[in-house]
């Protein structure tokens, strides 16, 4: 059954020109039922892989060279499924982040300074950019990776050195208000409030101290572990919370002037009636599930997509990505407006999530409305109908009649050189999809 879902997926992904109502009115109600219950990912994960490493010498940023490949690589590599979770060293996954994104970001640049200096020189093409193969000599706010690794390293000698220039011995919580005073006070780090690329990125936020509170908290899980000093973390609603592996969950609790220690640690999220962090307590602390290190990158990588989609679409209040799937809520009367750079990184960002779950329906729809937001609309079709073989029944039938209209957007986007009547059909067939859809 598991082959016949297959050769169902692959059609879809070769045959642009079929319909995708044809295509899912061929298969059993049964084998869809069958599907749903498959678990064994594994076959699935190396396939979309393979498929993100194609498509990243496809897009557009193709040319931005060898170091955003072998970024991507050394990201897959470093939370491959194939290694133990504990082995996984969050730092240097994040820095890998960083590095395919400032790669991204630097060549942008590079193509303003080249177009502008082709201008002066009458259209010459010049060259006399550095080499950047290497993906550990990239410079990333003035360090290597191997350097901002180092500046982990550092702070946690600060922290050694405060406590034993106070001659305190090893006792857990002592150990844990030294990584304060260091991280908060001598340090500076603070969570920023405000929605900012510059605070998303670990080696930015070792740089200027300011960091989103996910940032802040991966910061204070490296360091500690420097110090062997366990902590582990849970997402408690919007909020990712820390504290210490204890026997005695009592002491983080205890109020010293004015603050608890789980507090410091995690911010005014715990001391807000209003988050669900503010419910946690010596009791319920032990019951809350722990989070494995994948699951760390992956909200991470979450919380980065949400970022750079509402940066990306700051212009258009109120847009969602699966707005576009309910003709209600989009009346196609206007052109989206959206920052190509930052719905680039959002996608990027996706792809990488995507890695990590890639049997997530949910997410990979998200990923194809991007990617149709970014006119796509090949790749878009493929994310869309393989999330549509995921995907709960009722999700697939909102997502058909979208698909079929992203087939004829493409068509008509690749028939350049077309006659008025061919192009006149396509926009009346797309026209009778919406409206189809809108009734229902």
């Amino acid at each position: 059954m598991r082959v016949l879902v297959l050769f169902v997926i692959m059609l879809i992904l070769h045959m642009g020109l079929v319909s995708i109502i044809i295509i899912r009115s061929g298969i059993d109600q049964n084998a869809d039922k069958n599907f749903k219950k498959v678990t064994d990912f594994t076959t699935f994960s190396a396939t979309m892989i393979k498929k993100n490493k194609r498509r990243l010498s496809l897009s557009p940023m193709a040319s931005a060279g060898p170091v955003l490949t072998a970024a991507r690589a050394n990201f897959t590599q470093e939370i491959s499924f194939q290694s133990k979770d504990k082995d996984i060293s969050l730092a240097k996954t994040l820095l890998h982040i960083s590095a395919e994104a400032e790669a991204f970001l630097a060549l942008n640049r590079e193509m303003d300074a080249h177009s502008f200096q082709n201008e002066r020189n009458g259209g010459k093409e010049s060259s006399d950019g550095q080499d950047s193969s290497n993906v550990e000599s990239m410079l990333m706010a003035g360090k290597t990776m191997d350097e901002w690794l180092l500046e982990l390293d550092a702070i946690s000698k600060e922290v050694e050195v405060e406590l034993v220039s106070k001659e305190i011995g090893c006792h857990l919580i002592q150990v844990l208000e030294a990584v304060n005073k260091v991280l908060f006070e001598t340090r500076g780090f603070k969570r920023s409030p405000v929605v900012d690329s510059k605070c998303s990125y670990l080696h930015s936020v070792l740089s200027s101290g300011c960091g989103s509170a996910i940032l802040l908290s991966i910061i204070y899980i490296e360091v500690c572990r420097r110090l062997n000093v366990n902590i582990v973390g849970s997402r408690v609603g919007e909020d990712f919370l820390i504290w210490p592996e204890t026997g005695n969950p009592e002491e983080l609790f205890k109020v010293n002037s004015g603050h608890s220690l789980f507090g410091i640690v995690n911010g005014r999220c715990v001391e807000d009636p209003r988050s669900k962090a503010y419910d946690v307590n010596s009791n319920s602390l032990p019951g809350l599930d722990i989070a494995t290190n994948r699951d760390i990158i992956g909200i991470y990588l979450a919380n980065l997509i949400r970022l750079h989609w509402k940066r990306a679409s700051r212009l258009n209040h109120g847009l969602m990505l699966t707005s576009p799937l309910r003709p209600v809520n989009d009346d196609g009367s206007s052109v989206r407006l959206l920052r190509p750079q930052d719905l680039r990184l959002a996608i990027m960002a996706s792809e990488k999530l995507l890695i990590l779950q890639p049997h997530n329906w949910a997410l990979r729809r998200d990923h194809g409305m991007m990617l149709y937001f970014s006119r796509e609309y090949g790749e878009s079709v493929q994310e869309l109908s393989i999330c549509m073989a995921f995907a709960p029944e009722e999700e697939a039938e909102i997502l058909e009649p979208f698909v079929e209209k992203l087939h004829l957007l493409r068509l008509e986007s690749s028939w350049k050189y077309s006659g008025p009547k061919e192009r006149i059909f396509l926009r009346l067939r797309i026209e009778v999809i919406e409206i189809e859809s809108s009734l229902g």
